[in-house]
């Protein structure tokens, strides 16, 4: 049964990095990151859109924002911590970040 589950989860990945849009807006709505955040509006945290333009052309943006995303973060876009998710699954959180730094 874990090895099921296991293939399972695999698959889900793979099928995550295939379809980006639309699935890394579902682990977004998964892993509860659209309470603070939307694609193109300040919320409780910055817009997608503006974190895409902050970090667009800077070659190591997305192993620091995986790093935000697992560990947390403060004070780079005001008073608002953004709260650690290290339960996120890392490829989870890669396929997030791809998906957010490919916002225009």
């Amino acid at each position: 049964m874990k090895r099921i589950a296991a293939v399972a989860g695999a698959v889900t990945v793979a099928v995550l990095a295939a379809l980006p849009a639309q699935a890394s807006d579902a682990l977004a709505k998964k892993h509860n990151c659209l309470a603070c955040h939307t694609t193109d509006k300040k919320m409780v945290g910055p817009s997608y859109k503006d974190v895409a333009a902050k970090y667009r052309g800077d070659s190591a943006a997305a192993a620091k924002l995986a790093e935000k995303v697992k560990k947390g973060s403060s004070g780079v876009w005001g008073q608002v911590p953004m709260p650690p998710n290290a339960t996120v699954p890392d490829a989870e959180v890669q396929a997030l970040v791809s998906w957010i730094l490919s916002q225009k």
